[in-house]
C-alpha cells in the first residue's frame, strides 16, 4: 500500500484546520476531491492512490487529497441557499488561492508550474470547477462520475455566488470565464467519464452535459462512457483514473 504524510494546517479562508494528505514524493502536483460529504482519507481507504502507484513511485505524479466541507454548502439543506453558496465559494477560495501555492510549496515545484485537479462524484465538480475558474493555476481536471447540476444543491443560479459556481450555467456567460484561455488547452486537459451501471443516472446525465456545455463553447473536453457494468463506486473510480492518469501523466 502507498504511503501518505499527513498535514493538518490552519486555513485562514475557512477559520479552521484544515486536514489533507500527500501521496509520492515528487511529479505533476495532482489535486485530489472526494465523493459528497467525504473526507481527506477516503481516498487512501478505497485504494485510489495505490490506484497509479507506480506514476506516484516513479514521481510522475504527487497527489495531494483533502477535506470537503460539503455539510456547511452543497449538503447543508437546512440553511439557506446563500449561505450554501457562500460556504462553496469560500472553499473554492481555499482550494485555488490558498491550499493551491501550499501545494506547489510542498512538491518544490518549478516557477510557473500548474496543477491538475481530480475528483468523484461532488468532488468531480469541485475539480472541474477549478480548472475552468482558475485555469492559470489548474493545467486540467479529471472527473470521475461527476454531478455537475447544482442547482439541485445551492439552487437556482440567478444568484451571483450560486452563478459562480455552476458550470452548466456560467459557461452560457462571456465573462466568468477565460473561454479564450480555456480554449487554447488539448482535449486532454479535461477527461470525463460516467458509467451506466448502478446509481450512475445523475452522474451520466450530468457529465454528458457538462461535456455538451464544453463543446457549445468550443472549448476542449474528452469524455468517456463506461459500460452498464460500470457503477458509482470506488472500484470503478479506481480503474478509470488508472487509465487516465497514465494518460496525461505517464
Amino acid at each position: 500500500m502507498i504511503q501518505g504524510t499527513y498535514y493538518k494546517e490552519w486555513s485562514r479562508m475557512l477559520g479552521r484546520d484544515m486536514e489533507f494528505k500527500v501521496y509520492g514524493h515528487a511529479g505533476t502536483p495532482v489535486l485530489a476531491l472526494p465523493a459528497r460529504g467525504g473526507r481527506f482519507y477516503d481516498w487512501e481507504n478505497n485504494g485510489m492512490p495505490d490506484a497509479i502507484a507506480p506514476l506516484l513511485n516513479e514521481g510522475k505524479v504527487q497527489l495531494f487529497c483533502v477535506d470537503s466541507i460539503d455539510a456547511e454548502s452543497l449538503l447543508a439543506g437546512d440553511t439557506a441557499p446563500r449561505r450554501r453558496a457562500e460556504m462553496q465559494e469560500k472553499y473554492f477560495n481555499y482550494l485555488t488561492s490558498e491550499l493551491a501555492p501550499r501545494i506547489l510549496t510542498l512538491n518544490g515545484a518549478k516557477k510557473d508550474t500548474l496543477l491538475w485537479a481530480v475528483g468523484v462524484d461532488t468532488g468531480a465538480y469541485q475539480a472541474v470547477n477549478c480548472r475552468l475558474r482558475r485555469p492559470k493555476v489548474f493545467a486540467g481536471a479529471i472527473g470521475l462520475s461527476g454531478l455537475y447540476d447544482v442547482r439541485r444543491f445551492l439552487g437556482n443560479a440567478a444568484d451571483d455566488l450560486v452563478l459562480r459556481n455552476a458550470p452548466l450555467a456560467y459557461l452560457a456567460e462571456d465573462v466568468l470565464v477565460d473561454k479564450k484561455l480555456l480554449a487554447k488547452a488539448e482535449e486532454n486537459a479535461l477527461l470525463l467519464c460516467a458509467g451506466q451501471g448502478s446509481y450512475e443516472g445523475d452522474a451520466l446525465v450530468d457529465t454528458q452535459a457538462m461535456a455538451d456545455a464544453l463543446t457549445d463553447c468550443g472549448l476542449p473536453v474528452h469524455l468517456e462512457v463506461w459500460g452498464s457494468d460500470v457503477s458509482h463506486d470506488w472500484y470503478w473510480w479506481g480503474k478509470e483514473l488508472n487509465l487516465f492518469a497514465a494518460r496525461v501523466f505517464g
